[in-house]
């Protein structure tokens, strides 16, 4: 099985790169991919790529992910997660290939306390969930044999996350206000590449689960409570902190371009019961992570 995958180099990509190995032949692509074209600022380029390809499978964790630079790259935005989406959808229906790709909470405006059902109505908040929306809704127009994937508050061991930030910043200052008015459920890129690699050994076993998925970690947890746990690991493993005083404060302390959502929830159930799994909480992923991050600092 040939398998194509875009954003070799993200978070996600990073990831997949590893998961997907064990099922067939990658064809993994960026940005700066000379071979093929992983740049999707060039939708042609990338359908070309598909076309010399012709893959079995079509992974694309590529997106515009900056949030608030979007609301001033509306363009920009909209050709990286709606237009190439477009490009790679059509290739795909023609050469009969699955397309997986992946969205995010901020099609939802967060409002309520509920998670969000697959059904629900979208209507997003900022330009990076419009664009996402669109790039949802151009793979199910254009690809019958697709996955759709939304995910929230995604990190990774590999490059920048909150949880490295948080400790960056109580290395230095006694005092840090968090926001705690944001539900979600921080998800691991690896969960999600693990998940992604089932879901298609399942899809093309059964075709008929075709369709969009909430893919989260399970449980809930707010900015500041993430924050909270992170500290304590810490100091579980020996790091010396200067934080002596947390505050809880709203998203409104800090205003940014990008609304953000204050219901991040998602429901996982339609995800769980169709490929058999069960998402574990996303404490278990952040203490993993964080074991390595720590590991590694005292190596």
């Amino acid at each position: 099985m040939n398998i194509l995958l875009f954003g070799k180099t993200g978070q996600v990509g990073w990831e997949l790169q590893r998961s997907l190995a064990p099922l067939g032949n990658i064809i993994a692509v960026d940005v700066q991919s000379t071979e093929y074209c992983g740049d999707f600022s060039n939708p042609e380029g990338v359908a070309e790529t598909v076309r010399r390809v012709k893959p079995d499978v079509i992974v694309n964790a590529a997106a515009h992910t900056a949030v608030d630079k979007a609301e001033s790259e509306r363009e920009f935005a909209q050709l990286l997660n709606a237009t190439s989406v477009e490009a790679i959808a059509k290739e795909a229906e023609k050469i009969n290939a699955w397309l997986v790709h992946y969205s995010t909470d901020y099609v939802f405006p967060g409002n309520g306390e509920s998670p969000w059902l697959e059904t629900d109505v979208t209507s997003p908040l900022n330009t990076y969930g419009e664009t996402k929306l669109a790039g949802e809704i151009a793979v199910q127009q254009y690809c019958s044999k697709h996955l759709i994937f939304r995910t929230s508050w995604v990190y990774a061991g590999k490059g920048n996350n909150f949880a490295k930030t948080m400790l960056r910043l109580a290395k230095d200052r006694e005092e840090l206000s968090i926001i705690n008015d944001q539900f979600g459920a921080p998800t691991g890129a690896e969960l999600l590449a693990d998940c992604t690699a089932h879901a298609i050994t399942t899809a093309l076993r059964k075709p008929e689960v075709a369709g969009l998925y909430h893919l989260v970690a399970s449980g809930t947890t707010t900015w500041f409570d993430y924050a909270n746990l992170v500290f304590a690991e810490a100091k579980i493993a020996g790091m010396v902190l200067a934080v002596n005083k947390i505050n809880p404060v709203p998203t409104s302390a800090y205003p940014t371009p990008a609304l953000r959502p204050q219901n991040s929830r998602l429901n996982t159930n339609k995800f769980q019961q169709s490929f058999g799994l069960t998402l574990p909480s996303w404490e278990i992923g952040v203490k993993r992570m964080l074991a390595e991050l720590f590991a590694s600092a005292n190596a």
